[in-house]
Parts: C-alpha cells; sequence; structure tokens
C-alpha cells in the first residue's frame, strides 16, 4: 500500500452486497453490447500500472484498437470502489481475492477474474514488541484492521504455531491510525500492510515475526469484471489484458524506460520512487502473461481459495443466509470448482491472459 488505502473489507462488505438490488443495471442493460467502459481501482503498488497506462496513452491505444472507449477511474476508498463494481456503476475493479469473494460474489453478482496481477509477498505482516518468537502473541490483544486480510493474515500466522483465534483478541483499528497506535507502550502486538508497516517495524523493540512471504501466493490482488458484460464484450477482456500487459512491459524494463515509468507510477501514488521501489520488493507481479495463466491453472488456487472462504464464511461475511462455506461458488479453469455449483458467483478465467500470452489480441 501507498496512501493508507488498501484491501480491506471490514464491516462494509454487507452494505456494499445489498446494493446489488438496489443500484445495479437490469439484466438487459449488464448483458447487451456496449462501447464504454469503465474500470475503478485505488491506490495500492500493484494497481498503479493502471494510473500509468491512462497518462502513458496505453489505455487509449488499445481501446481504440477495439472501437470501444475505457475510463480508468480512481476511487480514493478502496472499498467503496468495490461497492461501486458491486453496485453496476463500475464494469470491472481492482481487488483483493478475499474481497472479491466477500463483497461482489457473496452479493450475488457474477464476477470473473480475467487478470491475476500480483500477490502480497511482504507487503502485510505481524509485528510484536521484545520478541522474535510468535508463539509469544498467545493471551496478546493484536491491533488490525478486522475482517481485512490482516485478519485473515493473523489466522494463518496463529496456525503456523498451533493457536487459533480464540488465543488472541483482535481490536479493530483504522489503518490509518495503526502506526499511531503501536507507538503506545500499551499495543505490544499488530498486523498491517506498507507503508504503515514499513514504519511500524522500525520502532525500538519491534519484531516482524510472521509476513505474506510466509504464505506466498494466498493474498493475491485481480482484475475483475461482471461476467455478463464480459460475455457479449469480449473485445473489453481482450483490451484490459492488451493495456496491461503492454504496462508490465514497459515496468519491468531495467532500464530509464522502466525507471521513468516506476517512479511516474510513484507520483500518481503520491510517493517517491525510492518507497515505491520498496513496496515492489514485497509484491510479486506476475509481469508475465504465461506466468499468471500458470498461477489460474495451479492446483494451488484452489488450496488459498479454500482458505479463504473458510475463513470468510466464518467471520460471517458471507451473510446470514448462508448455511455452510459451500453457499457460495467459484470455478477455476480446467474445470475445478468450490462450492454451490448452482451458485457460481466468482470464476477466475485465464483466456484473455491466454491470448496475451500466445500473442493472439
Amino acid at each position: 500500500m501507498l496512501n493508507g488505502i488498501r484491501r480491506a473489507g471490514a464491516l462494509m462488505v454487507m452494505a456494499g452486497a445489498l446494493l446489488v438490488a438496489a443500484c445495479s443495471q437490469s439484466p438487459e442493460e449488464q448483458s447487451g453490447p456496449k462501447t464504454d467502459f469503465k474500470i475503478g481501482w485505488s491506490i495500492y503498488a500493484g494497481w498503479m500500472p493502471w494510473a500509468y497506462a491512462e497518462q502513458a496513452g496505453i489505455v487509449d491505444k488499445w481501446a481504440e484498437k477495439y472501437g470501444i472507449t475505457i475510463d480508468i477511474v480512481q476511487v480514493n476508498d478502496y472499498v467503496e470502489s468495490v461497492n461501486q463494481y458491486t453496485a453496476g456503476a463500475l464494469d470491472g475493479v481492482t481487488v483483493a481475492n478475499m474481497d472479491a469473494l466477500t463483497i461482489p460474489a457473496a452479493g450475488g453478482k457474477d464476477t470473473s477474474a480475467i487478470i491475476i496481477g500480483d500477490y502480497s509477498n511482504g507487503n502485510d505482516g505481524v509485528l510484536l514488541k521484545g520478541t522474535d518468537n510468535l508463539a509469544d502473541i498467545s493471551g496478546q490483544q493484536v491491533n488490525l484492521v478486522e475482517l481485512s486480510v490482516s485478519h485473515y493474515l493473523l489466522a494463518r500466522a496463529l496456525q503456523s504455531v498451533d493457536l487459533a483465534m480464540v488465543d488472541v483478541n483482535t481490536v479493530n483499528t483504522a489503518d490509518a491510525d495503526i502506526a499511531g497506535a503501536f507507538t503506545s507502550d500499551d499495543v505490544t502486538a499488530a498486523v498491517a500492510w506498507n507503508p504503515q508497516l514499513l514504519t511500524m517495524k522500525e520502532q525500538e523493540g519491534a519484531n516482524l515475526v510472521f509476513t505474506s512471504a510466509d504464505i506466498p501466493g494466498e493474498i493475491v490482488d485481480l482484475l475483475v469484471v461482471d461476467t455478463a458484460t464480459l460475455g457479449t464484450n469480449p473485445d473489453f477482456g481482450k483490451a484490459l489484458v492488451g493495456i496491461w500487459y503492454e504496462t508490465m512491459n514497459v515496468m519491468r524494463q531495467d532500464d530509464e524506460a522502466g525507471a521513468e515509468a516506476r517512479a511516474a507510477m510513484a507520483q500518481l501514488a503520491g510517493t517517491t520512487p525510492e518507497l515505491y521501489e520498496a513496496q515492489l520488493a514485497t509484491t510479486y507481479m506476475y509481469y508475465d502473461a504465461a506466468a499468471a495463466v500458470e498461477a489460474a491453472r495451479d492446483p494451488a488456487l484452489v488450496e488459498t481459495m479454500t482458505r479463504v472462504r473458510d475463513f470468510s464464511f466464518a467471520q460471517g461475511l458471507f451473510g446470514q443466509g448462508a448455511s455452510s462455506s459451500d453457499a457460495i461458488g467459484m470455478a477455476f479453469p480446467g474445470g475445478a470448482t468450490l462450492g454451490d455449483e448452482g451458485n457460481i458467483t466468482l470464476r477466475f478465467d485465464d483466456t484473455y491472459m491466454q491470448m496475451a500470452a500466445d500473442g493472439s489480441l
């Protein structure tokens, strides 16, 4: 994260899901051909390529190729961006895997993840004061953004030392407040993401005892789109992956052009090139379309989403009507599914990434 706005489904999940019925377009409007599209994004290291692509003319280039218009819309509040997508105000949005499941999919909006952009590889971490032994967290109060990926990371950290959520007490703390809270002597344990994590771990006596690098590939950042819209407008999907991978090809370069692109992304995020590079270092970017396709087809993704859905259901994020973690169905490349096959509302679709990998856009 860059300016403290990040993936926190938190307590707004249910309200966002309820917007589907009240605010979304009619089925005819959603499924009919269209030429104008909106993609929402919020500030995060792995999503800044969208802002750069718009600034650099890459968005217009690919949109014009397919005779459409794509508006890249910045939404300053991450959860609000996902809620707007869920309500039908956006055709697609940048979102983490857990929030894609618990907000639009849980709300009944059929959603397709067509780009696997990156996974957190150290951007999120668990901090303890006065000890470097994770097991010492037992019995402590832990400050974090509840019902977010921080909460999920804590659950996975506890599992790694044979502890459970009942062995700690969580204290809901806004991402904007958590760095300040950690300076208090009363706060001895916390879970946070960058850039707050970078600041907090420098505090005297602080120890980083578990990070997302310990669970690689589990906190995944996606671009998702409305499935019906994609089905009747395949050129929309082609343009999006074309934009993304052309931008990746520039961003990854270890030359002046690459450095300038990353510096532009930092400026668009309101940070310095040095801090942006530091956050990219703990973000595993799928620069190659073929690598992203491989990640989509890896059985590990099904295992990850099984953990994510079990955690989400246990925390009540599927809504009061959900009787089990199988309530929401998910589909994966190759025909694998999770949950209710009659209620599949989250689909990991590698079709368009494969086109990019094949050079057939």
